[in-house]
């Protein structure tokens, strides 16, 4: 009796064992559709943005559309434009930020500009650079890079390699000096 049994159980085994066999047939695109995770995106358009720290404003953050991903990490994204003006404590502006693309990590507080990045301080100082950093962590330094930048003052034009620089642009430091042109205001190029 017990052998009857035990063949009965032994015949399912092996009867489900080649069922499976002959049935589990998935091609590779199939099994990569399956194991792909659907990520979640939230799409803003014409955003505005308000930053204050304890009450005071500190920046306002404009551009047309605004992606925010829910990946493994998540950010925040900005692919057509993005403006910033930076307010100082007497609520006026200190500085202006344009950027064709940026990208924000929310866990890293870090955003990172890219595409015609361009930074001008209210004495008219302007930065042009191709890709940047802004990490509010780093107090006194904000604005960083290690590709090529140029200043632009009202008598001069500095290029060089690297730069830091504080969020208000009153105060930088260009790494890698590659050559300073003095010119006089009457006759700076446009």
């Amino acid at each position: 009796m017990q052998s009857k049994k035990l063949y009965k159980i032994i015949l399912a085994a092996v009867l489900t064992s080649c069922f499976f066999l002959c049935s589990c047939e998935n091609t590779q695109s199939e099994i990569d559709s399956f194991n792909k995770k659907d990520i979640a995106v939230e799409v803003g358009k014409n955003v505005v943005i308000k930053y204050s720290v304890a009450g005071i404003k500190k920046a306002i953050l404009t551009g047309p559309l605004m992606y925010r991903v829910q990946d493994t990490v998540p950010y925040i994204e900005f692919p057509k434009n993005i403006h910033v003006d930076f307010f100082g404590i007497r609520d006026s502006i200190e500085s202006k930020l344009d950027a064709k693309y940026a990208r924000y990590k929310e866990s890293q507080s870090k955003v990172f500009l890219k595409d015609s990045v361009r930074v001008i301080n209210v004495k008219g100082d302007t930065l042009y650079c191709d890709e940047l950093y802004w990490d509010r962590i780093r107090t006194g330094a904000e604005f960083y890079t290690d590709k090529p930048v140029r200043i632009r003052t009202k008598t001069q034009i500095i290029d060089g390699i690297g730069m830091e620089a504080r969020q208000d642009f009153k105060e930088y430091v260009i790494k890698h000096p590659t050559g300073v042109v003095s010119v006089p205001a009457t006759q700076f190029p446009n």
